[in-house]
């Protein structure tokens, strides 16, 4: 991009900044049609990256098809995960900002729908003792549970991803391999990104006035590593892998189970597959 190009935009950037704060759902699909002409500016999806540059040296994006699984009959609730993945990527350390998290589902006797909470739920912050500490209050040690599980949530890295469709400056963008990435240094912090995930998956920094979300953490899997929450996983709960590799363990999770996207009505064709999780689960 040329110099006066990339001035231009961050002049921009400065101005949308002040605007967008205040702006409204309903503004958001305004400013992406009023915008549109500028969302291929931060679009590095559009050329593969050479040597020695974004996002790791000698990756190569067009040789992968990255793809997540959760079989929600092994999940725990242990929260290893939300502690790895907080550590690793550098999310603020409290009970309201989370790039993964884990949420109970539970069928009482005679309940029709689940019971639904997470662990930034008010109750299991108090069991906690601390904002900093993550686990599940036993407030149902007195009842009579018929049916009880954990379903990991995090970024869908969608296909057809509605965050990139709104974004008025470029700064969300899909990769070649398929992750959804946000550059910080186009971000406005217009928030129309998180209110147009169906899956409630991104959330604003307030401290850097950017938005953030799961990128399966990117700066690992770009070098042969796994998310930082797969491998913390005690129980094998979460999968990780390359669709182009029939081998791989999410080929193999993908082919041998019965698996399910969630919201899959939305259109967005999400790359997070399930096992063992019911229809309430969205």
């Amino acid at each position: 991009m040329k110099r006066e190009a990339i001035s231009s935009l961050l002049a921009r950037r400065r101005f949308l900044r002040k605007l967008g704060r205040a702006a409204t759902c309903a503004g958001a699909m305004v400013a992406a049609g009023t915008l549109g002409g500028t969302q291929k500016v931060a679009a590095k999806s559009e050329s593969s990256p050479s040597p020695g540059s974004f996002p790791t040296k000698d990756y190569d994006w067009t040789r992968h098809s990255w793809a997540f699984g959760v079989d929600a009959t092994k999940c725990i609730g242990c929260l290893r995960c939300v502690e790895a993945c907080k550590r690793e990527n550098d999310v603020p350390g409290d009970a309201h900002h989370f790039r993964t998290w884990v949420e109970r589902y539970v069928y009482l006797e005679g309940d029709k729908r689940a019971r639904v909470d997470s662990h930034h739920d008010p109750v299991n912050i108090k069991a906690s003792g601390s904002e900093r500490e993550y686990r599940f209050a036993n407030r149902y040690q007195d009842a009579k549970v018929e049916k009880a599980f954990f379903v990991p949530k995090l970024c869908n890295q969608c296909t057809h991803p509605a965050c990139v469709q709104v974004c008025p400056t470029g700064a969300t963008y899909r990769t070649k391999d398929g992750v959804v990435l946000i550059d910080h240094k186009y971000c406005i912090g217009c928030q129309y990104c998180v209110q147009a995930c169906p899956y409630g998956a991104r959330f604003f920094n307030a401290k850097d006035g950017v938005t953030d979300k799961c990128t399966w953490c990117y700066h690992r899997i770009t070098k042969g590593l796994q998310p930082a929450c797969v491998e913390v996983c005690p129980v094998g709960a979460r999968i990780f892998g390359d669709r182009n590799d029939p081998q791989s363990p999410i080929s193999l999770f993908i082919r041998n189970n019965r698996v399910q996207v969630l919201r899959p009505e939305t259109g967005n064709a999400p790359n997070v597959f399930y096992v063992g999780i019911d229809k309430e689960v969205s």
